[in-house]
């Protein structure tokens, strides 16, 4: 039995083909669209819908083995760092994603300090700004 079929089970889930191949796509690293991870698993798998790789997303996220980012304006992305309370940082030119650690250590927003009886798992930070290619594309364009 491989680590992902282990990693699968001891969270509650079935060990299909679809659920193995999505993780290995995301395992792979990045911030992924629906389409790009579907267009990978394709690559694995031969045949399987978009609609079973959204159902396996959800499942993976409700797990706690998949992270959802959604930055304003974007498509949903997917990632498989999970569990650190880490941020991002994305360019307004590209769309380009990166990920920025906590900068306190660890995750000091988690206390917010009216909660309204929610228990809080999680704080997204998001920063905006342009990456190195398109600082160098607009510098190209004066």
């Amino acid at each position: 039995m491989s680590g992902t079929e282990e990693l699968l089970r001891s969270r509650g889930l079935r060990v299909t083909r679809p659920r193995l191949a999505v993780l290995e796509v995301l395992a792979d690293g990045g911030h992924l669209e629906v389409d790009e991870i579907t267009r990978r698993v394709r690559e694995r798998l031969d045949s399987v819908s978009t609609q079973a790789v959204y159902d396996v997303l959800g499942a993976l996220s409700r797990a706690g083995l998949s992270r959802r980012i959604e930055p304003a304006g974007s498509p949903a992305r997917y990632e498989a760092r999970v569990g650190d309370n880490h941020h991002h940082v994305v360019c307004r030119g590209c769309g380009e994603i990166a990920d920025v650690d906590c900068a306190i250590g660890s995750a000091p927003c988690l206390e917010p300090n009216a909660s309204h009886g929610f228990e809080v798992d999680e704080a997204e930070v998001t920063f905006w700004g342009l990456c190195p290619a398109c600082q160098s594309r607009r510098s190209a364009d004066r």
